[in-house]
């Protein structure tokens, strides 16, 4: 008698068991559900990047910038901002280092107006050797500091624009400033 109450007794946990395993399992798919479709929501709303839409203006326009990062940034700017062109890395010595200190420069000119760019290319040999000429004539101390820095920024916007005639160059901004 004890023998069967034990086999009845076991059957009834493994009927509550099945019908425990069903329910549970249930409870988990659906919070894995729950989980996945929240990091889609996530992923979707948070992480990725709006669509850009091209208007039948843009579309074709700007994409000019050669390899080599030499090239301009025609795109749709601000009113008070000009086109923007990136020059070539310079790599000098510096003045006084016997050859154990040099500079890397890379720069990227804020011309006044898109007009200005047809003149700038024709000149670009010219105005690369001045910068070199002049970044090669700066000693450590020269560039090392904050204010050295702002005058080397000036001094380039300077010898670049003697060789404009159609508009200016408005400003020189660093892109790449390693001294060692």
């Amino acid at each position: 008698m004890a023998e069967e109450e034990a086999e009845e007794g076991g059957e009834a946990a493994a009927e509550e068991e099945k019908k425990g395993l069903p329910i549970k399992l249930i409870l988990i798919v659906v919070g894995v559900l729950a989980l996945a479709g929240g990091g889609y929501f996530a992923y979707t709303n948070f992480f990725q990047e709006p669509a850009v839409e091209e208007t039948a203006e843009e579309g074709g326009e700007g994409e000019e910038g050669g390899e080599g990062g030499e090239g301009e940034g025609n795109e749709e700017l601000p009113p008070d901002v000009g086109v923007m062109f990136t020059m070539d890395p310079f790599v000098v010595n510096l003045a006084g280092s016997k050859g154990k200190r040099f500079l890397k420069v890379t720069t990227t000119l804020e011309l006044s107006s898109p007009e200005v760019n047809p003149e700038f290319e024709e000149n670009l040999q010219k105005i690369t050797d001045s910068i070199l000429v002049l970044l090669s004539s700066k000693s450590f101390e020269d560039v090392y500091s904050v204010q050295g820095k702002f005058k080397l920024k000036d001094e380039i916007t300077t010898r670049v624009n003697r060789f404009l005639v159609v508009g200016h160059v408005k400003d020189a901004y660093f892109t790449e400033f390693i001294v060692q």
